[in-house]
């Protein structure tokens, strides 16, 4: 159908946030951006998506940066395109529901800092975990984008959708997203959806999100924009398609061709797509490198794009790869069970999490990790359908249920965030907000910071890139005189040794990238004597993960070494996939722990003993 009225298309970019998420596990640099952010700033897009999401965690996680400064730092450069952020209404960030003071104090900071336009969505479209967010952008001068996150159940129809999207109209939104984060919206329901929303808020304006994971995302924005939609959601070419975004390019000569203008500079979308076909080369996983560019199961299971990177980088961590199938498969049965939560952080999480754990262990719901407890008692929200009684309780292992909007019930948290960190690592408000949504990992980014340049630990992320380039190269061969000169030199060795010289330890000894083993008749030097370890019945790591004796910074230890405890009792926790898994006591006795407190562990490793 061709538009004869020239009417703009605005396009939002979201290569410098969702698109790296999805594609490279969010590992782009600030200087990644920096050295590129003028020319995406006069390419003439509607907004820049930079900012939310797993950029935050990972600032601080992976890359050791400030994901504040970041944000500044853009700002700085980005002058002419408003920047836009993903915001998760009452979670903000993370992973649970924050109080009132630190959503509204984290928005107010954000818009300080340079962020215009927040798309503030719910994981359950709960409309009641949105009011304090949307309410909070209002007041500081930002952009309040209400959303619909899109999802197919028998629960979720047309006519619930436009139910919510009026809901946040009476919220007082500036504009209404539909996110449709696992790319399952086809071109026929979004002329529906679309279509109704037009005719129920006939001067809202209209964004669509999608991601390529099933192929549709382009066919179906056409169809959106037809419908009345007036903004869509792309990424670089390079940065595009996959889990990722639909392309740009492709996206404005489709629109172009129907008669629809989007105002993009062409020449400049060039100059970009160059830089990061260039970048991609040395920040791109190897895992997502051979990801198919078309999953049709997502037609299935309903994974978001930034999940499925996710979920394969979490396997691999487990070593279980391989079973990415079963997880699969396993996921749509989790999720109709907890009654079909629309799949986006952080409901995503804690359904692919509990999945994963479902396959792993052998038995589902033999471990529930805290976010599934929660969740099924009622700390996220209203299930958009009841989970089924019997299966409720055993989720909640104990909780109460809540029917209230699950914020009433957190009081003030600021003025206590900041008393638990230490002053000298303060460099700014900013700060005490990063250690309110991810306690652990703000703490040591801040003690990784307040350390002198030669003494930091190496960045994380440059540990993973290392780690796969030493694997993808192979040591060189050795040459047949180089073997036979080795074979002459542990003889000679093994002489000297057998008349008394002295002993040369071979065994370390490096010829050309392979260790050469000793084949002598020396006697071995001998051993320290190991540690005797305490007896008793282990307690073990389910999983690869970090280990913490107490649930979070300031809170006391869930048993002390020595303590009494109870067989099925929490006594630890292992945080794995980003999710807290309670660790109970195999057996009734006093518990001796043997790993560290932030230590790093591994499947099958003894936690600690109960004896």
């Amino acid at each position: 159908m061709k538009n004869d009225t020239q009417k703009k298309v605005r396009i939002t970019d979201t290569t410098l946030r969702d698109a790296h998420q999805s594609l490279w596990a969010t590992r782009m640099r600030t200087d990644d951006i920096l050295q590129i952010a003028e020319t995406i700033d006069g390419a003439g897009y509607y907004s820049l998506e930079c900012w939310g999401g797993a950029t935050f965690d990972v600032c601080m996680r992976f890359l050791r940066e400030n994901p504040w400064e970041r944000l500044r730092q853009i700002k700085a450069v980005c002058k002419k395109t408003p920047l836009q952020m993903l915001l998760r209404g009452q979670n903000i960030l993370g992973y649970k529901h924050y109080p009132d003071d630190i959503v509204e104090r984290f928005v107010a900071l954000a818009c300080e800092n340079g962020m215009n336009i927040f798309r503030v969505f719910d994981a359950l479209n709960d409309p009641r975990n949105l009011e304090k967010a949307i309410a909070s952008v209002k007041k500081y001068g930002g952009h309040a984008q209400g959303t619909i996150s899109y999802t197919t159940s028998p629960v979720h129809t047309v006519e619930s959708y436009v139910k919510l999207a009026k809901e946040q109209e009476s919220m007082g939104i500036d504009s209404l997203a539909i996110k449709d984060m696992a790319g399952i919206l086809t071109p026929g329901a979004a002329r529906e959806l679309v279509g109704a929303l037009v005719k129920a808020l006939p001067e809202m304006p209209i964004q669509i999100h999608s991601h390529m994971t099933s192929g549709m995302a382009a066919a179906m924005y056409l169809a959106a924009v037809e419908s009345g939609a007036g903004c869509v959601d792309c990424a670089i070419s390079t940065m595009s398609s996959f889990s990722s975004q639909p392309p740009c390019e492709s996206i404005v000569a489709i629109l172009e061709s129907e008669g629809y203008t989007t105002g993009l500079d062409q020449a400049k979308l060039a100059e970009i797509n160059a830089y990061f076909q260039k970048l991609k080369k040395t920040r791109q996983p190897a895992s997502t490198a051979k990801v198919e560019p078309v999953d049709a199961g997502v037609l299935v299971h309903a994974i978001p794009g930034g999940m499925i990177s996710n979920l394969r980088s979490q396997l691999a961590q487990q070593g279980a790869l391989d079973r990415l199938p079963e997880v699969l498969a396993e996921l749509p049965k989790t999720r109709a069970d907890m009654g079909y939560p629309p799949l986006v952080t952080p409901t995503s999480q804690i359904v692919g999490v509990q999945s994963v754990l479902n396959v792993l262990s052998g038995k589902r719901y033999s471990m529930v990790t805290d976010e599934t407890k929660h969740y099924a008692a009622g700390y996220y929200g209203r299930t958009p359908a009841p989970i089924e009684k019997k299966l409720a309780k055993k989720l909640q292992g104990g909780l109460k249920p809540i029917t209230c909007r699950p914020a009433d019930l957190l009081k003030p948290g600021l003025a206590a965030a900041a008393r638990e960190i230490p002053p000298k690592l303060i460099q700014g408000e900013e700060d005490i907000l990063s250690y309110c949504l991810f306690p652990e990992v703000a703490l040591g980014y801040f003690k990784w910071r307040a350390q002198p340049d030669d003494a930091k630990d190496p960045i994380p992320a440059d540990v993973e890139m290392q780690k796969v380039e030493s694997a993808a190269t192979p040591a060189p061969a050795i040459d047949a005189e180089t073997a036979k000169f080795a074979e002459i030199g542990k003889a000679f060795a093994a002489l000297m040794a057998a008349c008394g010289g002295t002993k040369v330890d071979l065994t370390s000894v490096k010829i050309q990238g392979t260790t050469a083993q000793e084949n002598t008749t020396s006697t071995p030097a001998e051993k320290p004597a190991a540690a005797a370890q305490p007896t008793g019945t282990p307690v073990v790591a389910p999983l690869n993960g970090t280990f913490y004796r107490s649930a979070g910074p300031g809170k006391p230890e869930m048993a002390k070494d020595g303590d009494a405890v109870k067989s099925g009792a929490p006594v630890c926790i292992v945080e794995a996939m980003k999710l807290f898994n309670p660790i109970k006591a195999t057996a009734s006795g006093k518990i001796t722990f043997l790993a560290q407190h932030g230590a790093a562990v591994t499947k099958g490793e003894t936690l600690a003993v109960i004896a």
